[in-house]
């Protein structure tokens, strides 16, 4: 028979261990150590512990591996974290068997979500130091991820006001008592715990009664008043637009941002200004789909240098299709730009009579309206409006033109084709290989700094398997 290996739980070590030889020399938690040590935590603006009494606090450098680990093995629950640091030996090797709790570990991300987004600029930084970024192509795109809150406790401003009212009569009641006892002389008397919850829940109210003034929706969720209803491939959710800008080479995100806002419409120039702000310049051509198409977009990345290639909008397709068919389309009238009106299919001019802006991006357009309406036959053809027909054209109509010929070009259209195989692994990775399908913070800072993790984990990942080979060298500060 032969001899079996069982474990001995009286055998004895001759020396005691070392902590440094309990993983091996490529695993991801010496990565994550090297590169949190290259970091200035200081000047990210890390809150660094200051304690000259009690008992000493965890240092940020521990705290930040813990999360980047944790997120780096998709453990993303506080709780998770605190069991993992004592069960799994990558975070046991970390925090040298120093456990924060949960609370720890939450007050910590809490007080530094804005330094966590620096730590996502650093992993593009050091990416680019290592030659992983190519400055050729990069694809943007943006992602509905649903809130940590339900829109089914979403309530209109005449909701939010009941609970106000209910709310300030809750707080009379116990401001009432307090005067009572203050009145009849039994000392200090200290606010109940119900009282402080009442005055939370009051500030939150007040926050989503502002929020709802501020935006477009009918209805708001008092513990999320920023979040947003959109409309999540077959379903509507409450939700933030998680966006990200990739490179084609290696896949590594550049620039990344959360907005509230269901359209990306409005998201082109301001997601490339963060990837020069990352990086130091734009790539030589930034794909985009057609759900950024603007015009006051376009003419804006035109004034500041940015190649742009955008996906045609579908409403342009559908007006092409209109204008073939249709004699008094808008596309049927010619502007000319020298006398700076429009002329009509049947040769009348329309003269130029004011310029509007409308919409979220400020959208300029010179509008054009006809002064002999009156007697033109073929008014009740061209128009119903009993003022004139009227034309606009865009203010940034030359970029725009120019845009479009660009897209026409054989060479533009398959690197247009291309813009999916660049950003769509992104959030597929991030969605299914990683599950992250629903935010776990709430508002929209508290989302932006988890999206920062989430993408600095992606960037990590891919910077972890070339630093298993000498290709990535974070020097300690």
């Amino acid at each position: 028979m032969g001899h079996e290996i069982r474990p001995d739980y009286n055998q004895m070590m001759m020396f005691p261990p070392c902590i440094e030889d309990w993983v091996g020399p490529d695993h991801p938690a010496r990565f994550i150590r090297d590169l949190v040590d290259s970091l200035d935590l200081e000047a990210l603006g890390f809150r660094m512990p200051a304690t000259d009494v009690g008992r000493p606090g965890y240092a940020a450098d521990l705290l930040l591996m813990v999360w980047l680990y944790g997120y780096f093995s998709k453990i993303r629950s506080t709780r998770m974290l605190e069991k993992a640091c004592r069960e799994t030996m990558g975070l046991i090797w970390l925090t040298g068997m120093k456990v924060p709790d949960h609370n720890v570990l939450w007050r910590f991300l809490d007080a530094n979500r804005r330094a966590i987004s620096q730590v996502f600029k650093q992993s593009v930084k050091v990416a680019l130091k290592c030659k992983m970024v190519g400055m050729a192509v990069h694809a943007m795109d943006g992602t509905k991820i649903r809130s940590c809150s339900s829109w089914d406790k979403m309530v209109k401003a005449e909701g939010l006001e009941k609970m106000q009212e209910r709310l300030d009569r809750s707080v009379g009641d116990f401001m009432t008592e307090v005067e009572r006892q203050e009145q009849e002389g039994m000392g200090e008397y200290k606010l109940p715990s119900g009282m402080h919850s009442a005055l939370r829940r009051k500030g939150k109210i007040a926050r989503a009664l502002q929020e709802l003034e501020g935006s477009e929706g009918e209805r708001v969720h008092h513990c999320e008043p920023e979040a947003r209803v959109m409309k999540n491939r077959r379903t509507l959710d409450l939700s933030y637009n998680g966006q990200a800008v990739a490179d084609k080479e290696s896949g590594i995100i550049v620039a990344a941002e959360v907005v509230n806002d269901a359209s990306d419409n409005g998201q082109l120039v301001p997601m490339l200004d963060l990837v020069k702000e990352n990086l130091g310049a734009t790539a030589r051509e930034n794909l985009a789909d057609g759900g950024y198409y603007s015009g006051s977009q376009i003419g804006l990345a035109e004034e500041r240098g940015y190649e742009v290639l955008v996906n045609a909008p579908s409403s342009e397709s559908s007006a092409s299709r209109s204008s073939k068919t249709e004699v008094y389309h808008t596309n049927q009238f010619v502007y000319d730009e020298g006398r700076d009106c429009c002329i009509c299919p049947h040769g009348m001019e329309l003269p130029y009579l004011t310029t509007k802006v409308r919409g979220r991006n400020k959208n300029a357009f010179r509008v054009y309206r006809c002064r002999n309406h009156r007697s033109c036959p073929y008014r009740s053809r061209c128009t119903k409006s009993k003022q004139g027909r009227e034309v606009e054209i865009s203010v940034h109509r030359e970029a725009i033109e120019r845009q479009r010929a660009k897209r026409l070009d054989g060479a533009n259209k398959r690197l247009l084709r291309q813009r999916k195989a660049i950003i769509e692994p992104v959030f597929a990775w991030i969605k299914h290989h990683m599950g992250f399908t629903r935010w776990t913070a709430r508002g929209l800072e508290g989302v932006r700094a988890q999206w920062a993790l989430i993408c600095t984990t992606i960037n990590l990942k891919k910077l972890y398997r070339r630093w298993k080979t000498g290709g990535v060298q974070l020097a300690a500060r």
